[in-house]
């Protein structure tokens, strides 16, 4: 891991519009918002660029909003799609690309939190603590998201004889959970940055795919909003589990809880494979109709960043594009890489 200092840019803040974005390309690269900061991933190497804290001559931290400088940390990346044939086929590769960028996502996060600790406190958060936390992390969404909807429909006997509305009223509630949740997040005062930090990387990959310059001022005209978002791919993992789901049925409840836990990976996997499609058929009319809902969506998980943000975007996606040559990879270094943005 590599360690740079980058200077502190100007503020400032314009509006954007989602053409911008639909008439791009993909790309093959990712990111992810952490703490203060933004994480970049491409095919052989992620990286993860923070505004570190300003600390006044009294030993008290600025506000989060005072500009520090940007400390940009880069990590080596061999993805195990490379190795086996049948980790890349469809489906395969979306439960074994998003497992990986669980990983990812987790370490990033490690980096930005260790990042906004004083320098003699910094591994304070220790990998046990976050392993933890991320376990039940994953546990409160598998039960929030699966389970619950499926408790409520069986206790309410709506669709008892009828497998096809029991899976629907599931999935409507489901959607609903999903959607409150995300709507009572949205309204976190805490959480404000960190959907500005999530804005500020859709644009900054949407300035790239569209072939610009990366300078803050070139990405601050792109929209917040961007068709391979994790938050899309959600809704459409809220959707697709509805025809998987249908041919089970109304089962006994020892199976029809066990069968929303192992559905989770065959739905990710199917999702993958249509917000893929769905990032690659951008400019088409019809993959826009169908990618508007997920499109609304991130107007709760992402905010307009300003200048400064934007800033580490790119400190994060440069330090990416130093290594990487997107022009000469192959389809199995691609496979797996092009859907969360």
């Amino acid at each position: 891991m590599s360690t740079v200092e980058r200077p502190a840019p100007a503020q400032d803040q314009s509006e954007s519009g989602l053409a911008l974005t639909l008439e791009a390309k993909d790309a093959p690269v990712g990111g992810q918002a952490v703490l203060e900061g933004v994480m970049m991933r491409g095919v052989s190497t992620w990286a993860v660029a923070v505004r570190k804290p300003v600390v006044g001559g009294d030993g008290v931290p600025a506000p989060p909003e005072t500009e520090g400088e940007i400390e940009v940390s880069t990590t080596p990346l061999t993805s195990v799609l490379k190795r086996h044939r049948v980790l890349r086929l469809p489906v395969i590769r979306g439960v074994v690309a998003l497992g990986e960028s669980l990983g990812i996502g987790f370490k990033a996060l490690m980096i930005s939190a260790n990042a906004q600790l004083p320098e003699d406190e910094q591994e304070e958060i220790t990998r046990g603590a976050w392993i933890g936390t991320f376990v039940v992390g994953i546990g409160l969404a598998i039960g929030l998201f699966f389970l619950l909807p499926a408790l409520i429909t069986d206790l309410s006997g709506v669709g008892s004889d009828n497998g096809p509305l029991f899976v629907f009223v599931e999935k409507l509630i489901r959607l609903t959970v999903f959607i409150g949740y995300l709507w009572l997040i949205s309204r976190l005062p805490d959480l404000k940055r960190l959907f500005q930090y999530h804005g500020a990387e859709h644009k900054t990959i949407s300035c790239y795919e569209a072939g610009l310059p990366l300078t803050p001022e070139n990405a601050q005209r792109f929209s917040r909003f961007h068709p391979r978002c994790g938050t899309s791919f959600l809704l459409i993992v809220m959707i697709v589990s509805f025809f998987v789901l249908v041919p089970i049925g109304t089962p006994e409840w020892y199976i029809l809880y066990p069968t929303r836990i192992l559905a989770v990976p065959l739905v990710a996997g199917l999702a993958f494979e249509l917000i893929k499609w769905f990032g690659k058929n951008r400019r088409k009319r019809w993959a826009q109709i169908l990618m508007w809902p997920g499109i609304q969506l991130q107007r709760l998980t992402t905010r307009e960043p300003d200048l400064s943000q934007v800033a580490v975007a790119i400190a994060a996606l440069e330090a990416v594009l130093a290594v990487e040559d997107f022009d000469n990879i192959s389809d199995e270094e691609r496979a797996g890489l092009e859907v969360a943005a």
